[in-house]
């Protein structure tokens, strides 16, 4: 998906990982970002995590009051994409584990 990248992505993604707590995070998102698309966003990332539990389309789709074509996209993101979900759900759950200890 080499089309996707761009210099202006690069400066997004950039300042994104400058952001130092979840309230800049809120911040900056507001600011960038109708309320929808970061809802959008967060629903995605939450269909996620929960097919990583394990979870079906149905429980899901009850749950987070998404579409099943919704979950399916995440679904073949999640198992077949650039690894961004995968990589994001690990490192929460490894920060998890560390905070645990």
């Amino acid at each position: 998906m080499a089309s996707f990248h761009s210099k202006s992505l690069d400066r997004l993604f950039e300042a994104i990982l400058h952001l130092e707590s979840v309230d800049e995070c809120y911040n900056f998102f507001e600011d960038v970002c109708t309320i929808n698309e970061v809802q959008d966003m967060a629903q995605r990332f939450d269909v996620a995590l929960m097919l990583d539990e394990g979870k079906n389309y149905q429980s899901i789709a009850k749950e987070v009051n998404v579409s099943t074509a919704t979950i399916s996209r995440v679904s073949r993101c999640l198992n077949y994409g650039s690894g961004g979900y995968r990589n994001a759900i690990e490192k929460i759950k490894s920060a998890k584990e560390d905070k645990a200890k």
